[in-house]
């Protein structure tokens, strides 16, 4: 019997074709092709290019020089200046009145908590730009050196700053020698105790224009009440 060529071919791909097109489907319908290429293929979009963030413009003058030093410094201020140069001037504006009552300027810089942080350089940079006649209060203040005055209270006598833990249990201290107070003072009353808390020097006026107090080395407290300014006696 001769082969018939090509016929045969033809027939094998037509039952191929079926058997192919009824695999993957037990209802009778034909299987949907899963082919990679066949898949429609998402879109990716581009990555956005980060926005740069504009340059800082600062004011022409002093409060500009103080506010480009402080940023490329790193400096902070507290939360309720705006700016640097708003911290300086508000200390500018401070300083006039701040020794009210006889405290020096330096030692209202240091106890009021001006210095604390970046403050102290920020201050030293800026005072003498904003307001140069208190340059010299701000290096005292930084450096410590300057004029104790003292008013009402008790202080623990001391010839040592009270340390970081007596400070927030709201320890002060006044450093032994001898205090006088001036001015128009009635009903002033200071005492000198032992560290016992027994009295070793007091005195009550009730009309007084200037009181001198020696406090000793040994002395445990010293108190004043309704009286003036203390400043030490050079």
């Amino acid at each position: 019997m001769r082969a018939i060529h090509g016929v045969g071919a033809v027939a094998a791909g037509v039952v191929a074709a079926v058997v192919l097109s009824g695999c993957g489907s037990d209802d009778g319908k034909p299987a949907v092709g899963l082919s990679p290429s066949a898949a429609p293929s998402a879109e990716v979009a581009e990555p956005e290019e980060p926005t740069a963030e504009p340059e800082p413009v600062y004011p022409v003058g002093p409060e500009g020089e103080i506010d480009e030093l402080a940023d490329e410094k790193g400096w902070v201020v507290d939360d309720l200046y705006e700016s640097a140069s708003g911290f300086v001037q508000d200390i500018c504006d401070s300083l006039p009145t701040s020794g009210a009552g006889g405290a020096s300027r330096p030692q209202w810089l240091a106890k009021s908590g001006q210095l604390e942080g970046d403050g102290a350089a920020v201050l030293t940079m800026g005072v003498p730009k904003l307001c140069p006649e208190w340059s010299k209060a701000v290096k005292q203040a930084v450096a410590g050196k300057y004029e104790r005055s003292f008013g009402d209270g008790t202080y623990v006598v001391s010839s040592k700053p009270p340390t970081a833990e007596e400070t927030e249990e709201g320890v002060v201290t006044i450093p032994p020698g001898t205090y006088r107070a001036k001015g128009r003072m009635e009903d002033c009353y200071w005492e000198r105790t032992s560290k016992g808390g027994g009295i070793i020097d007091n005195q009550f006026a009730t009309s007084a224009q200037s009181i001198t107090v020696t406090i000793a080395p040994s002395d445990g407290q010293f108190t004043a009440e309704r009286c003036e300014v203390w400043k030490p006696v050079k």
